[in-house]
Parts: structure tokens; sequence; C-alpha cells
């Protein structure tokens, strides 16, 4: 084959390419259209009403919130938050729920990654099972989880720790597992031409390469199991949840919007500290200096 002839065949195959891509690109679009036309209609999204009544979502906010003067602000505060102390051991309860049930799940979820990643497990039977169970875990809310653990252990924390563990463990499961289909596969035939076995290559071919994503997973999962644990509260299982949802069944506003700040604060603390100890983790503070 000459040189002119190679390259018009280049220019066939490529202005094929080029028509493939442009009719798969307009099959897209035209798809994302149609869904999101029958999304507007099925759930009756009415840009009307929602400006209409954007308004009128201040009133709850505005009801959280009491009088409080410059003259006497600290007496307005104080009153505002007469309940701290009770508050705060209910926070307590919930912070040490978040962070067990995220030691549990992020352990359970993580040792199962490794039968969940594709590139890891021989046997497709395991790979497929351990992705439904993790599947399972995670497609079920916590909070059903929670009703579900109320029933079986009564009302209380344990339920909620659970709860929030068991969605963890399929949540972080399923990160983790992608984090290892995407290790380096050099490292672990390397140990696997020495003679080590499957632990060893998870060990010491999966595990360094894959460790800073997993805390940064880690940290985000704690973010988001205070706030779980916050709302599984409200069905019994224990925290500020069940303060919070007492008072709003109670229409003690002013009492659920200091419960609200207090769990807003909280979680902007633990986003700033997961920040910088992910920072630290990967090195990025001593890059900055």
């Amino acid at each position: 084959m000459s040189v002119s002839q190679a390259a018009a065949q280049f220019e066939r195959q490529y202005a094929e390419y080029r028509r493939s891509k442009t009719v798969w690109t307009v099959l897209f679009w035209a798809l994302f259209a149609v869904c999101f036309v029958v999304s507007l209609v099925v759930t009756r999204f009415d840009v009307v009403a929602l400006v209409e009544g954007l308004p009128r979502t201040t009133d709850f906010i505005v009801k959280m919130i009491p009088p409080i003067g410059w003259s006497t602000f600290g007496a307005d505060v104080d009153e505002w938050y007469w309940g701290i102390g009770k508050w705060l051991n209910s926070l307590l309860n919930t912070l040490l729920m978040a962070y067990l049930a995220t030691v549990l799940g992020t352990a359970i979820g993580g040792a199962l990654s490794f039968l969940a990643a594709r590139n890891l497990v021989k046997s497709y039977a395991v790979y497929w099972f351990t992705r439904r169970v993790l599947e399972i875990a995670r497609t079920v809310p916590d909070i059903v989880w929670a009703l579900l653990f109320v029933l079986a252990f009564g009302i209380g924390p344990l339920a909620g720790v659970l709860a929030i563990t068991v969605h963890t463990l399929g949540a972080q499961g399923k990160l983790f597992a992608e984090v290892n289909e995407n290790v380096s596969p050099l490292p672990i035939e390397g140990i696997r031409s020495s003679g080590g076995n499957w632990l060893h290559e998870m060990r010491y071919g999966v595990l360094p390469q894959a460790l800073p994503n997993y805390m940064s997973y880690t940290f985000w999962r704690i973010e988001l199991n205070v706030r779980s644990a916050t709302i599984v509260g409200f069905v019994g299982a224990g925290g500020i949840g069940h303060d919070l949802f007492t008072s709003i069944q109670l229409l003690y506003f002013a009492d659920a919007g200091a419960i609200l700040l207090i769990v807003v604060a909280t979680i902007m603390g633990i986003d700033m500290l997961s920040e910088r100890f992910r920072h630290r983790l990967i090195g990025k503070e001593q890059l900055s200096q």
C-alpha cells in the first residue's frame, strides 16, 4: 500500500469515526432533553409556584431566631440557649455515635472492598456477591435501618450506631473498591512473582497506593455520619436529633433553631479539622511552605 493510499484510508476511517461520534453525541443530548422534559412533567415542577413560594420559606427561619437586642444581647442569647447543657450532652452522644459507626463501617467496608474490586479477585462469583451486599447496605436509607434496629434493640444510641454502620460499610466499600480498581498492577505483579500470597498483594501492593484516598473518604464520611446521627435521632435512635425532633413536634421553633445552629457549627468544625488532617496526610502543608 502506497503512502497516498494509506493516507486516503486513514481519512476515510477518521471521517467514519467523526460521523459515529456525532451520531452518538446527538443521541445523548436528545435522550437528555427527553428525560429532562419528562422529569419536569412527572414532578410537576412549576417555576411560577417556586418563585411565589420562596418568600414563605423564610417564615420558618424567622420563627427559629428569637428577638435579640444589642442592649440585652447576653440575656437574650442566654434565654435562647437555656438548654445548652442538655443539648451539648446530646451532641456528644451524636458525635460518639458517628465516630463509632464510621470506624466500624469503614473497617468492614474496607475489608470487603478488596473482594469487590474486579482486578483483585479471580472468582467472579465472589466479586458479584460482595458488590450486591454493598449495594443493599447503602441503598436502604440509614433512617430505615434505624427503624429496623429500633424495633430489634429498642430506643437508644445502639440502634443509631448499627444503622449508620451498615450504611457506611456499603458506601465505603464501594468507594474503596473503585480506588482499588485504579491502582497500578505493577507492585502486585512484583509481589506475586516473588512468591507472595493474596494477602501480601493486598497489604504491600494495594494498600500503600490506596491509603491516601481511603483517609480522604473516611474524613468526608465522618461529616456525613454526624448529619446521619442527627437524623436517625428522629426515630428514637438517640442523640441531639431526638431533641431537635421533639422541639419541632412541640412547635418550639426557637429551641429548634438553637439546636440547628449547634449542629451546623459542629459540622463546620469537623470540616475544617478534616481538611487540615487531609492536607497533612498528603503533605500539602509542607509543599505550600
